[in-house]
């Protein structure tokens, strides 16, 4: 494969992307914010721990996954069309979108928002993840969950695969929704990774 991950996990780490006085990140084509993991775990965990019934946990876990599905499908097209982007992975990519997902891949680890990799690919059908660290996987400093929650992963990989074969970009985010997302391990539930199944929506 053309993608050279720990290249590129090496080169993008070495990128600073400071945030301003309101602690916000310009960088790669999107504003991201930085704020302590625990601030956004507490407030899945105290957001979902309220739920009255398992419809309303439902209801509520969707969100928070679907908030994810959509910021990762604008965020991820601001990355691979970035300066970045176009220094770093871009002379890497031979097959497309294949590569791209696997830079995409690298990059979202050097970022550090998951030590996470593509572990099985069929193009236009199906993807794996396996994440090794991620945030949400910090709450077992708390304890383990008595759920899989790591909503930022999963809503992230659907709209990776949204990008990659849901069609042309749209500013809108129509193609949001072509592709979903499982999670099938958690760290956060005392499994060794988590690990993260995209097919088609049914």
């Amino acid at each position: 494969m053309a993608i050279d991950r720990k290249k590129i996990i090496e080169l993008m780490s070495k990128i600073d992307v400071l945030p301003d006085e309101n602690g916000i990140i310009e960088g790669f084509n999107v504003y991201v914010n930085q704020l302590p993991t625990k601030f956004w775990n507490s407030f899945a965990e105290r957001l979902t721990n309220k739920a009255e019934n398992p419809d309303i946990l439902q209801a509520k876990e969707y969100l928070l996954y679907n908030a994810a599905h959509e910021c990762g499908y604008h965020t991820g097209y601001g990355i691979i069309t970035s300066e970045e982007w176009n220094a770093v992975v871009a002379p890497m990519i031979e097959k497309v979108p294949e590569d791209i997902l696997f830079g995409a891949y690298a990059v979202f680890t050097a970022w550090g928002w998951a030590d996470a990799e593509i572990v099985e690919l069929i193009p236009n059908e199906r993807m794996v993840i396996r994440a090794y660290n991620y945030y949400e996987s910090d709450i077992v400093k708390f304890g383990y969950s008595n759920k899989l929650s790591a909503y930022m992963i999963a809503g992230v990989s659907a709209a990776f695969m949204d990008l990659a074969y849901g069609g042309e970009y749209d500013p809108k985010g129509k193609p949001i929704g072509t592709f979903e997302c499982k999670q099938i391990k958690g760290i956060e539930t005392g499994d060794s990774y988590g690990e993260f199944v995209v097919t088609r929506a049914k």
